[in-house]
């Protein structure tokens, strides 16, 4: 087999195992998401649907790190703009209770966790 297709195809291959990993399929405790709580959040929805970011209040947030995070919202208030922009007029808001998603990372700072990588609800 030519060299270059045999490298270009290994590469495939090793891309399609780290998307694997990182999208929390794989065996074993590798994608194993962890637990946190937030007592409130904030999640903007816009034209094409919710934000993947929540930024939350009253967190906790796991000693150690994963590469996925479930986290229980008490309440998620979630604000429908009007456009995609940021200060744009709110239409309306919903509220949500108990609410549960899985997220990427984390961020804190300022007594705030921004969760980003969040999957729609």
């Amino acid at each position: 087999m030519n060299p270059t297709l045999t490298r270009l195809l290994g590469a495939a291959a090793a891309v399609a195992a780290g998307t694997t990993v990182l999208l929390g399929t794989g065996a074993g405790t590798a994608g194993a998401a962890e637990d946190a709580h937030c007592d409130r959040a904030e999640r903007p929805v816009w034209s094409q649907g919710p934000s993947r970011n929540v930024t939350g209040h009253g967190c906790s947030v796991p000693s150690r790190g994963g590469r996925w995070y479930t986290v229980e919202f008490d309440t998620l208030v979630q604000p429908h703009h009007r456009t995609d922009y940021v200060d744009s007029a709110v239409d309306r808001t919903d509220t949500l209770h108990d609410t549960t998603l899985r997220c990427m990372g984390y961020t804190t700072g300022g007594g705030t966790v921004n969760w980003f990588g969040c999957l729609p609800h």
